[in-house]
C-alpha cells in the first residue's frame, strides 16, 4: 500500500499509525503540501479531487479521509474496529466527533500559529479557535478520566484518530502536562508495540521544526 501523505499532517498521522500498527507493508508517498502540490492538475486528477492527505492507494482502490482509510484497514486486517456492535459505533462516534471538534481545531489552529509568516498570523481567529480546542480537550479528559481507550476495552481507531495531532511539539496551545487523561493515553499508545512519532513515519515539509528544534 502507498498512502500519500506529509509529516506535518495530523489526519495523515492517524493513517500512517494505523498502517504501522497493523503490521501492513506500506511506504509513504511525500506530497509538497505546502508548495501547493495538492492543488495540481495532476493531482486533483489522479489523486484526490479533494486536494487533501491522506489518499491511501492499495491496488486498484484509492481512498480519502482519514475516517474511511481507517474502516478500509479494519475490513483488511479484522482490527481496530471494535469487538461488538455496540463498541464499532462508539468508535464510529469517537472518529465523527475528533473529525468535526478535536483535529479540526487542532489542525488549523497549528497551522496558523506555526506555518504561516508572523504578520499574516490572524490573532483573533487563532485565539478564537484556540478556545475551541481547548473545549474539545476537556470533552476528552473528562472521558478519558475512568478509562483506558477512548472506545472498546484495547486500542481502536478511535483512539489513533483522536491522538492525529496531539503528539506534535510545536506550540499550538496543548501541553500535554495540563491534560493529565489525556497524558496517560498518549503514552500508553506510544507503548504500544510498533508506534511512532508522525515524523518518523512521514517525512517532514520543515525538518528544522522537528521534535520542536
Amino acid at each position: 500500500m502507498q498512502l500519500h501523505c506529509f509529516g506535518e499532517s495530523g489526519h495523515s498521522y492517524k493513517a500512517a499509525l494505523a498502517l504501522e500498527l497493523s503490521g501492513i507493508e506500506w511506504e509513504p508517498v511525500h506530497l509538497d503540501f505546502f508548495n501547493g502540490a495538492g492543488r495540481t492538475t495532476e493531482y486533483l486528477s489522479n489523486v484526490n479531487e479533494m486536494g487533501e492527505a491522506p489518499v491511501l492507494v492499495d491496488g486498484e482502490v484509492r481512498l480519502s479521509q482519514s475516517g474511511v482509510i481507517l474502516g478500509y484497514l479494519s475490513e483488511k486486517t479484522g482490527r481496530f474496529a471494535g469487538e461488538t456492535a455496540e463498541e464499532k459505533r462508539e468508535v464510529l462516534r469517537w472518529i465523527l466527533w475528533d473529525n468535526h471538534k478535536l483535529s479540526s481545531q487542532a489542525g488549523t489552529v497549528r497551522f496558523l500559529r506555526n506555518f504561516l509568516a508572523p504578520e499574516k498570523r490572524p490573532v483573533e481567529v487563532i485565539s478564537f479557535l484556540e478556545g475551541r480546542f481547548k473545549a474539545a480537550l476537556r470533552v476528552l479528559e473528562t472521558h478519558l478520566t475512568q478509562r483506558d481507550w477512548v472506545a472498546g476495552r484495547g486500542v481502536t481507531n478511535a483512539d489513533f484518530s483522536c491522538c492525529g495531532y496531539l503528539y506534535y511539539d510545536e506550540p499550538f496551545g496543548f501541553e500535554r502536562a495540563d491534560w493529565p487523561h489525556i497524558d496517560r493515553w498518549l503514552t500508553r499508545l506510544s507503548e504500544l508495540d510498533g508506534w511512532k512519532h508522525p515524523y518518523d513515519l512521514m517525512r517532514p515539509a520543515f525538518p528544522d521544526l522537528k521534535r520542536g528544534s
